[in-house]
Parts: C-alpha cells; structure tokens; sequence
C-alpha cells in the first residue's frame, strides 16, 4: 500500500521539503514539483488533459494543439486556454486537478519502480493549481484502499476484463458501467477501457471492482466468477453509493475552497 513510509511517498515529500523543482519520474509515470508542490502529474495508465477535455465536449483536439503551438514552448498552456477565452479557469482548475490525481495515483504507486529527479525540468502546461505533496501522497492512499472496499482484488486492475458469459443483473447498471461492459473484450484491460471512454482511470478501476463483486466482470484467467454480493448499492444510484465522478468532483471543490 502506498503511504509516506514507501520509497516513493519518502521520496516525494522529501522534494516538498527541499522545495524542489522539476520532476519525479518512475517506470509508471512523472509527477512535476514546482517549489516543492506538485503542479502535474501524467502516466501512460492515465487519459491525459486533453482526451478528458475532448471526451467532455469541453475543447476540439485542434484547439488544444493550437494552445500547445503557441504556448507550449513559454510553458504557458493552461494559461493560454483561460486567457484566449477556450475555458474558464475555474473549470480548468477542476479538470486539471482530476487528471493530476488520476495520473499521480499510477505514476507514485507499487508500479513506480526506481525513482529519479530531473531538477529543474517544467511541463509545457504550465503551473494551474498547486497541490501539496502530502495531500497527493494521501489521496493516493484513500483511493487504493477504497479499491479494496470494493472488492480486494488487484489482479483485476491490471488485468484484461471480460462480462461474465450468462450475467443477467445489468439492467441495475449505470449508463458508465454498461459502456464499461460493453468494452470488456477480455483483450482490453480497464486502463485501455478508459482512454476510449475518455475517463479517469480510476473511476474505470472503480467500476470494475464493483462489477466483479456483483458477479457481472472478471478476467479470462478465472477459475470461477467472484462470489456477487446481495447490496444493490454496488450498481445502482441510492443516495448511500459513493459514485466515483461525484465524489472526486466533490473533493476536488473542497481543495479549491482549501486553496491547497
């Protein structure tokens, strides 16, 4: 479990110490420090900005180019795309931060390997919303162990997913997690499910877990499907679920309020 006693927990707040700038990179992504806080992250498990931004309807993959054109090389993009009226910074903030803890969660977890430094290096986009170290290393942490809530098996993370041959309960499923199904091939692994949805990751992972606790999901090197678990809340909309886009978008409200 990723945590502040980890290499790269210890590693990670030690740059915050230092006020370290530049970046952290691991075989599962980079995490970008300006002053000792972290203004990005990216992984190549993570859908980035601009396919977020896309899949929402929110900015054209040309004009996100144009910005990255004119910007990029000033380190200036996100400041650009406020200022050139494309999105309002508020909005931006909130879709940076989503992409930032979606990608921190791979780039820093137990796939990270060798950590090293490149000081002094700054992403093209440009500085939006800081964030403390801590508060990414914590974050992180919550939502691996939210992940074992679901259901305790890791192996689906990473692993193609296939709908369960003979599953009948769908029709309590979400309009994301039926898309979800829809994709599981039992080629595809949740990570590649959701850059063609054009979602975090996360919330893949999230969706996932839960359909393999309700029976629905698996991975084709099953003996057997998971045992399904009786609470509807798994699947459905009851004001009890934790639906992972609200609540990311209520935590991440709370941070701007924070003025972390």
């Amino acid at each position: 479990m990723f945590d502040d006693e980890t290499a790269t927990g210890t590693t990670l707040l030690r740059l915050a110490e230092q006020h370290a700038t530049g970046v952290l990179l691991g075989d599962a992504g980079a995490v970008y420090l300006l002053d000792g806080e972290v203004v990005h992250a990216e992984s190549p498990a993570s859908p980035t900005l601009d396919v977020l931004l896309a899949a929402a309807g929110r900015l054209s993959p040309e004009s996100w180019q144009d910005a990255v054109d004119q910007a990029g090389r000033h380190h200036q993009v996100g400041r650009f795309l406020v200022e050139q009226g494309r999105l309002a910074e508020g909005e931006l903030e909130i879709c940076h931060l989503g992409a930032l803890f979606d990608a921190a969660y791979f780039a820093l977890g137990p796939g990270a390997g060798q950590l090293r430094f490149r000081h002094g290096a700054a992403h093209w986009l440009g500085p939006i919303r800081p964030v403390s170290a801590r508060t990414v290393a914590r974050e992180s942490r919550r939502r691996r162990e939210l992940l074992d809530q679901v259901c305790p098996q890791p192996r689906l993370d990473v692993s193609p997913v296939a709908r369960r041959c003979g599953s009948t309960a769908t029709a309590s499923c979400s309009a994301r997690q039926q898309a979800l199904l829809d994709l599981a091939d039992g080629v595809r692994t949740p990570c590649t499910i959701a850059h063609l949805l054009g979602r975090p990751a996360y919330h893949v992972l999230v969706d996932v877990r839960r359909l393999a606790a309700a029976g629905l999901i698996g991975t084709p090197y099953d003996e057997e499907p998971l045992k399904p678990t009786p609470l509807p809340t798994w699947l459905g909309h009851a004001a009890t679920a934790e639906e992972p886009d609200v609540a990311l978008l209520r935590r991440l409200r709370d941070l701007l309020e924070a003025r972390l």
